[in-house]
């Protein structure tokens, strides 16, 4: 039903078409109190996403960082033959798969890190990924460095898995490295120089 808008209390008429309401509360729809709380709930839940979303996006921001952090740490260990670092970093029952196929323990691991002498240690391509308290890291490694055997310089590819023990107390127990083989170079059983 259409109404013709009289108090505008300027004087002058107005035939602005008005949708007239009704006050007889037999024709108006009033919803239960219930239904009104659901709504103002559902509207509470709907606002409350973004807030939620942004909070995950901070905490996986950080916990990022805290890798990143970790694997610079793992670096210069690695460039300063520091076995203390590394000692901090690798958790008791960690185990690596070297190049040459290997198994090394945290104790061969840090003994085999005074052998190999580092001129450089470029880390590159670096994804990081998250499973719950499991950190995935792959990189890919560009190494100028001698063992007692030999020069072992050349490009790796690697992954590391790191899992936060305490929140926040991120340790090593999983690592493996692959040689990338130029084109025509053939496979030869060498020590790592990044474990």
């Amino acid at each position: 039903m259409n109404c013709v808008d009289r108090g505008t209390g300027t004087g002058l008429p107005s035939v602005t078409l008005m949708v007239c309401s009704f006050t007889d509360s037999r024709r108006r729809a009033r919803w239960p109190r219930v239904h009104r709380r659901m709504l103002a709930l559902l509207l509470l839940a709907v606002c409350a996403i973004p807030l939620a979303s942004r909070a995950q996006k901070t905490q996986r921001h950080e916990r990022r960082h805290e890798i990143d952090h970790l694997e610079e740490v793992w670096r210069n260990a690695m460039l300063k033959d520091d076995t203390a670092a590394m000692s901090s970093l690798l958790a008791d029952d960690y185990m690596a798969i070297t190049p040459s196929g290997t198994l090394q323990t945290k104790a061969e691991a840090l003994a085999n890190l005074q052998h190999v002498h580092f001129a450089t240690l470029e880390v590159s391509d670096r994804k990081v990924r998250f499973y719950g308290t499991t950190a995935l890291v792959t990189s890919l490694a560009e190494v100028q460095a001698t063992t007692p055997e030999g020069d072992v310089s050349g490009s790796y590819r690697y992954t590391r898995v790191y899992v936060e023990g305490p929140p926040g107390v991120w340790k090593i127990v999983s690592f493996e490295a692959s040689r990338i083989l130029a084109p025509g170079e053939h496979k030869q059983a060498a020590p790592s120089p990044v474990q």
